[in-house]
């Protein structure tokens, strides 16, 4: 275990540093470095403020949420250099912004193969902790937030098209890869990180031993469904605000200092309990309060994507399904019985690869199946992994109980 660092430091100069942290170290120590002598006036000027973060804030949250954990970590924010040049736009000062991935590294065995985990849409590397302890006995974990959201720099979004926004996750991802020196790896994306990781491995097949998608956007038909039903005005109206890339954390930011209640108010109904019966204590549901709003209300970067790779909702600019073909690395696909992503788009999309594939149903879980059913999640990527891991009976080599393949 490593010993919790004594000092936080903001994120833009911890660029490329190594931070050790024991998972384990008591929440009391974050409550006391708050507790320091501030100048006089801090507080009015933090209570007057419209939105009440900072990069120290996300950085601090994120610290009180893995606290919760049993196994040790290395926090890294890892340099990836600066952005190239964006093809028929002139050089901008954001290409000297600084970029850095923000990577979180849990403690493992040796041998253990590594297993990237790479978030959804608005989300951060947070939202695994209830599956981090499980997930490190078996292999080198390492999550990270992808550039524009959670503690990872959020550079000026400069993409006018979906393959230069495409390009901007998937060269950054690369990039990451090679700072990290790493090769033959398990890349696990949920939802529209499912999207991400699914464009790398198309690109970069040979750095990706196996591809775990969990409720993965981006299969879904190249036109809008919705667009039929809805009338003209409202029509209209939602396609203004999806091209103005109105996102539900502009709406948060917006509400300024009424923005955490908002949250907590979301954290309480999505999270606050769990379809098998389970909730979080109360120090976890508060602790991913504050985390969730703070990665959500920094600087829009990473979400002004939206608009270039999907239309209204999940419905994909440029489809996966055209991809399936080209398929090069072995995939499974998890999704949560009640998941609103369709499991049926990736059974079509399974009839055109020529790659071992599996889907896999988690019971008693909705789209965030590793938060509602964190064990049969974990058994889910477990079996998927079973070609890299030590097996200790042939019962590793069957669908394990309460799973069931679509």
């Amino acid at each position: 275990m490593r010993r919790a660092a004594a000092v936080t430091r903001r994120m833009a100069s911890a660029v490329g540093t190594r931070e050790a942290s024991t998972a384990a170290a008591p929440a009391e120590a974050a409550a006391a470095s708050s507790s320091a002598p501030r100048p006089a006036g801090s507080s009015w000027r933090r209570a007057l403020r419209w939105m009440p973060t900072s990069t120290d804030h996300i950085v601090a949250s994120e610290k009180r949420l893995l606290s919760t954990l049993k196994t040790g970590y290395v926090q890294e924010q890892i340099n990836i250099g600066p952005a190239p040049p964006t093809p028929g736009l002139k050089p901008r000062t954001s290409r000297d912004e600084p970029r850095f991935i923000n990577t979180v590294t849990f403690d493992s065995k040796e041998d253990a193969p590594t297993l990237v985990l790479v978030h959804g849409f608005g989300a951060s590397q947070g939202l695994f902790f209830r599956n981090f302890d499980a997930l490190a006995k078996r292999f080198r974990v390492i999550a990270i937030d992808q550039l524009g959201w959670g503690g990872s720099s959020r550079p000026k979004f400069t993409c006018k098209n979906t393959e230069e926004t495409e390009a901007w996750f998937v060269d950054s991802f690369e990039e990451w890869r090679k700072a990290k020196n790493l090769s033959n790896f398990i890349l696990l994306g949920h939802s529209f990180g499912g999207y991400v990781v699914a464009r790398y491995a198309l690109k970069h097949p040979e750095h990706v031993q196996h591809l775990i998608l969990v409720g993965p956007v981006g299969f879904s038909p190249e036109a809008d469904p919705t667009a039929e039903s809805l009338t003209k005005f409202r029509a209209k109206l939602a396609h203004h605000l999806w091209e103005y890339n109105f996102t539900a954390q502009k709406v948060v930011r917006g509400l300024g200092p009424c923005g955490p209640a908002l949250v907590r108010a979301y954290t309480t109904a999505r999270f606050g309990s769990f379809p098998t019966g389970e909730s979080l204590t109360k120090q976890e549901s508060s602790y991913l309060t504050d985390y969730i709003y703070h990665t959500i209300v920094a600087k829009a970067s990473g979400e002004l994507c939206q608009k270039y790779l999907f239309y209204m909702g999940p419905f994909t600019r440029k489809s996966l399904l055209q991809s399936a073909p080209d398929w090069k690395v072995p995939t499974t696909f998890i999704y949560g019985q009640d998941d609103w992503v369709d499991y049926q788009l990736a059974q079509q999309a399974c009839k055109d690869m020529k790659i071992p594939y599996e889907i896999i149903r988690v019971p008693q879980a909705g789209h965030f199946a590793f938060m509602d059913n964190p064990s049969a999640f974990e058994s889910a990527v477990f079996y998927a992994s079973r070609d890299f891991l030590s097996r200790d009976s042939e019962e590793a080599l069957s669908l394990p109980d309460g799973l069931t393949f679509a």
